[in-house]
Parts: structure tokens; C-alpha cells; sequence
């Protein structure tokens, strides 16, 4: 089998495994829709943020990468789950190579996310919460990738080394809360203490959530380029140790 069968039937599998679950789908959008409406709505009537700015508006691009995140990184899970049920020693020995497997439990992983990732965009879209043009929206697409692909190739990098599926969850859950509390999702960067703005700052998902601010018409900090360049570093970080450690993963 060649490379881009390997990548397309792995792919595919991910797909169908994605949609014949669809209480993983509702499931996996429950928490960020609840901070969506629920902290949107619960502070909208008295926070005002640049040129009238509401807090579900300014939240509504954070929340998307929020989805990303908890679906991007959970994405090694499945990648254990075949381990504990015997289907990745049988990949193993089939003509494919280690990249093939990756990639295509990568590219499945960040599809099934940036589908979830565009619900909420559509639903912020619908709702007039953010300000629409095609390069505005191409630009989203990019960032929504990014984000998926690096925080899925952290995922897999993290499952590589581990063989208890629960452990994972229990790890997966300390690391990913204060990714997205350090990303600025939930509050300005401008006037942190020190030591909170350099954590935030230090977060790579603090850039993917700038950069879709700057793509959804929303208020941002930085240049769009910074934003790019170091989403995109980080994704080349991760891929590469998710690579250097998935040839190193055992069935």
C-alpha cells in the first residue's frame, strides 16, 4: 500500500468512527457551547472592550479555538484505544509506513475538529457576532488548522508515550485547562500582572486565538504575521516530536 492510500484509508476510518458517534460530537461541543452562551451572556451586560466591543464577541473566537483544542488533543485517545483493542499492532504489520499511520490518524483527527470548530463558527456567523469576508474567512480556516494540527500532533506525541487510556484522560485534563485559561480567551491581555501576562504570552494557543480575532473581526493585540509565524513554529515543534516519538511507540 502507498503512502497516500495508507493516509486516506486511515483517514476514512476516522471519519466513519466520527460520524457513527454522534454523542461524541454533542458530547465534545457541550462545555464550549455552556462558556459560550452561559459566560457570554452572564457578563455581556457590563464588559465593553474597544469600540463597543460585547463579551461574547470577544469571547466567540476563543471558544472556537477552544473546541479545537479539547478535540485536537484528545485525539491520541483513539490512538491508545486501538493499542488496548489490537488494531494498531495489526496496522503495524501491514505494509505502511510509521509516517502513513501518523498522518492519517492526524489529518482524520484535525477534520473531525475543525468540523466542530466550524459549527461555532457558523453559529457565530448566524447570530451576526462576528464580521465576515472571504479572506477574512480563508484566514479563519488557516488558524482553525493550525491550532488543530499542532495541539493533535501534541496529542499523539503525548500518547506515544504512555499504554493506559485513563491515564491519558487524567493528563490530557491537567495540560488542557490552563492552555486555554492562559490563552486570553476569556480576558484581556492588557494590564496582567507581570507573571500572568508572560504565562499567557508563553502559550502558543494564545496566538491562534489572536490571529482568529484578527480574522473574525474582532479585537486583537498583535500583528496577524506574529500570530502565523508562531502557531505555525509551534505546529512544526510538535510534528516533529509527535513523529520522532510515534516511531518510537510499540503495540
Amino acid at each position: 500500500m502507498n503512502f497516500g492510500a495508507a493516509v486516506y484509508t486511515l483517514w476514512l476510518r476516522e471519519m466513519r468512527r466520527f460520524l457513527r458517534n454522534r454523542s461524541r460530537l454533542v458530547g465534545s461541543m457541550a462545555m464550549p457551547a455552556l462558556f459560550l452562551l452561559v459566560l457570554g451572556s452572564g457578563f455581556g451586560g457590563f464588559f465593553r472592550y474597544r469600540n463597543d466591543v460585547s463579551y461574547i464577541q470577544f469571547i466567540g473566537p476563543g471558544i472556537i479555538a477552544m473546541s479545537l483544542l479539547f478535540s485536537s488533543m484528545f485525539g491520541g485517545l483513539n490512538l491508545l484505544w486501538d493499542k488496548q483493542f489490537g488494531f494498531f499492532k495489526e496496522i503495524l504489520v501491514a505494509p505502511v509506513s510509521r509516517m502513513g499511520i501518523m498522518a492519517g490518524k492526524t489529518l482524520g483527527t484535525v477534520t473531525t475538529s475543525m468540523i466542530k470548530g466550524s459549527v461555532f463558527l457558523v453559529g457565530l456567523m448566524v447570530a451576526g457576532l462576528v464580521r465576515l469576508e472571504v479572506f477574512g474567512l480563508l484566514l479563519a480556516l488557516v488558524f482553525m488548522f493550525l491550532i488543530s494540527a499542532a495541539f493533535v500532533s501534541l496529542g499523539i506525541a503525548f500518547a506515544s508515550r504512555m499504554n493506559d487510556p485513563q491515564g491519558f484522560q487524567l493528563v490530557m485534563s491537567f495540560l488542557i485547562m490552563p492552555v486555554f485559561f492562559l490563552s486570553g480567551t476569556l480576558y484581556p491581555t492588557e494590564g496582567l500582572p507581570l507573571w500572568l501576562w508572560t504565562l499567557t504570552y508563553l502559550n502558543p494557543l494564545t496566538y491562534g486565538v489572536d490571529g482568529l480575532r484578527f480574522a473574525l473581526g474582532s479585537a486583537y493585540n498583535l500583528s496577524p504575521l506574529v500570530n502565523l509565524a508562531v502557531i505555525a513554529a509551534f505546529w512544526a515543534v510538535t510534528t516533529i516530536a509527535g513523529s520522532l516519538l510515534f516511531r518510537r511507540m510499540t503495540a
